[in-house]
């Protein structure tokens, strides 16, 4: 499962590319999780403007979050592979993933990441409904607790 000490995917090698980004995430994780289940943006119209559109506003903790995000190098384009190759069609689907996650699954757990912050720029619910979901505190929580775990292990 765990291929040589030095290798590349090896546990060593997982946990140097991701511990800074994820520790620069970590401190959002008693946010979000305190946020699981909220709505943390409101839908804004402008009443006076009778063909103007909704736009979400965010909570500022939500797009301090995003925009630390956006600045990782988890972000990944390709996170639909991650999606087929594991079977993830709903976020019951993404949450059951996270929660058996192994730290060999790093890349799949940042490309669970990289799918709300990507399509959270276009689509404009989608930040508000992986806070709502609980998966971006799943996800995060859990890249954190898998870098202490195997971070601390001598192997």
């Amino acid at each position: 499962m765990f291929e040589g000490k030095d290798g590349e995917n090896s546990v060593e090698d997982i946990i140097s590319r991701y511990k800074d980004d994820v520790a620069s995430l970590a401190p959002y994780i008693t946010w979000l999780k305190e946020h699981t289940k909220q709505q943390v943006a409101e839908s804004y119209s402008n009443s006076e403007l009778s063909k103007s559109m909704p736009f979400p506003v965010y909570d500022s903790n939500l797009l301090s979050f995003v925009k630390q995000a956006q600045q990782t190098k988890m972000m990944n384009r390709n996170y639909t592979y991650v999606y087929t190759r594991n079977h993830l069609n709903t976020y019951k689907d993404e949450l059951l993933f996270i929660e058996d996650a192994e730290i060999t699954d790093m890349d799949d757990l940042a490309g669970i990441l990289s799918r709300y912050i990507l399509e959270g720029q276009t689509k404009g619910t989608v930040w508000a409904e992986g806070v709502y979901t609980g998966v971006l505190y799943a996800v995060v929580y859990k890249m954190d607790d898998l870098i202490h775990f195997w971070g601390t292990m001598s192997y």
